[in-house]
């Protein structure tokens, strides 16, 4: 089950969280509507590549990345997203596009959206299509230590 390494990962940690199963959904405005969630509150991940290095980006559902906005904050001199192809085999335990925001537990960056930071919950894909968890983001931010950026726009 992939789920499975995430909950480990979160009780481990002493970490308090919810389960939510809703009907499988494949966008993130789909998996926000159909868990009933606020697309603010839901975070995407979405990999991309920084002067070729892959790494995670999370922000909310109801956002974009702003390419220009992620370039200037990151200090890369090229910023582009990657490919399901590129990063297929790097989750093997999540559905593809249904990976957690948790770059550590893959050996990856992980940089998140200033809009994310300012909630004081977030769900997020929890390796299925029909899975997500729900938990307190000062919890998230304790354990994936991500770097807060402004990259974000609606």
């Amino acid at each position: 089950m992939p789920i499975k390494k995430l909950k480990e990962f979160l009780d481990n940690h002493d970490v308090e969280y919810i389960t939510i199963s809703h009907s499988k959904a494949y966008t993130a405005q789909k998996t926000a509507a159909s868990a009933h969630i606020p697309g603010k509150e839901l975070a995407k991940t979405v990999i991309v590549k920084f002067d070729g290095q892959m790494a995670m980006t999370v922000l909310p559902a109801s956002y974009k990345i702003d390419f220009d906005q992620l370039k200037m904050a990151s200090g890369a001199s090229k910023v582009e997203i990657s490919t399901e192809d590129e990063f297929r085999d790097i989750f093997p335990d999540c559905e593809l596009g249904a990976m957690p925001p948790f770059g550590n537990l893959y050996d990856m960056e992980v940089y998140v959206a200033k809009t994310l930071a300012e909630d004081e919950e977030i769900a997020f894909n929890a390796c299925s299509h029909t899975e997500l968890i729900r938990m307190k983001y000062k919890d998230f931010d304790k354990l994936a230590k991500p770097k807060i950026l402004k990259f974000s726009a609606v």
